[in-house]
């Protein structure tokens, strides 16, 4: 098994790809980042439900029950966008965080006060580095 160098984007893909195959769970291997990724993603109302499955001495899982329209089924994710990576970082001070289609999608920031969105971070008018997009 190949090592995984963007766990975050790895992530994000897992969802994406289970979105399209209109998967109903998914599942993850565990971080504490990415954990608090799924805790706002449930916040926000783009999951339906997760769960942590944590084992003694080892990370453990994270299931991720997807969300659909009850009629037409459409995946309430229309886009996860990895945008800071590993060989490039993107930063942003509290000035110039930025706007996910125009208020209707949330950015993910690592802050110094923990993983929060855009909106929160411009609340307590701190900086980050910008995880994702999801709209």
């Amino acid at each position: 098994m190949s090592k995984i160098s963007d766990p975050i984007a790895d992530y994000l893909t897992r969802i994406r790809n289970a979105n399209l195959a209109k998967k109903k769970v998914v599942d993850i291997p565990a971080s504490n980042l990415k954990k608090e990724i799924t805790k706002i993603l449930k916040e926000k109302g783009y999951i339906l439900n997760y769960k942590f499955e944590d084992e003694a001495g080892y990370q453990g899982n994270i299931k991720i029950a997807l969300k659909y329209h009850p009629e037409t089924k459409v995946p309430a994710i229309k886009g996860l966008t990895r945008i800071s990576k590993p060989g490039l970082r993107k930063y942003c001070d509290n000035t110039d965080i930025p706007r996910v289609l125009n208020g209707l999608g949330i950015a993910v920031i690592s802050t110094s006060n923990g993983v929060i969105t855009d909106k929160e971070a411009r609340e307590k008018s701190i900086g980050g580095e910008i995880l994702c997009y999801v709209y």
